[in-house]
């Protein structure tokens, strides 16, 4: 099967939001096995390193966040060479933890690339570039997150 940019680089996308909605952060971490996610100016490599990051950032509920990241607008950028490419997206968190209604905790943007590896599309670094919008975050943040 040949390695389609405008279905996987999507299909990495989804599959990070669903893992980390069912509170997989160490499975979410394993798809930047071959990069890093660069959070507050910090490079975090390593699927420990990753996994341990979100542990110390998102509070849990019965072992899950309760949320719904929604990725969405992404704007790919393949390479010339085809063998690596960027893409922007946005992404808004809703939530509905308990005593909380379903409300939208905040909203932004990743700045992605990735890279064609052994015949398969990866990350190869996931930068969490900006914050546009927050709400209330009591009940999915640990720390607190700033509009940037």
């Amino acid at each position: 099967m040949t390695a389609n940019p405008a279905i996987d680089i999507p299909n990495l996308l989804y599959t990070y939001a669903i893992r980390f909605d069912d509170g997989d952060f160490e499975g979410a971490a394993r798809l930047f096995k071959h990069g890093c996610v660069v959070a507050e100016g910090h490079r975090i490599a390593g699927v420990e390193a990753i996994t341990a990051m979100w542990r110390q950032w998102v509070r849990l509920h019965d072992g899950k966040p309760r949320t719904r990241h929604l990725t969405t607008n992404p704007i790919i950028a393949l390479a010339d060479d085809g063998q690596s490419a960027t893409c922007v997206t946005q992404w808004t968190v809703l939530q509905a933890a308990e005593g909380y209604p379903l409300q939208i905790v905040a909203s932004g943007r990743y700045h992605d690339t990735f890279a064609l590896i052994a015949g398969a599309w990866a990350f190869t670094e996931r930068v969490y570039q900006q914050t546009d919008l927050v709400g209330d975050t009591s009940a999915h943040l640990i720390r607190e997150l700033s509009e940037s």
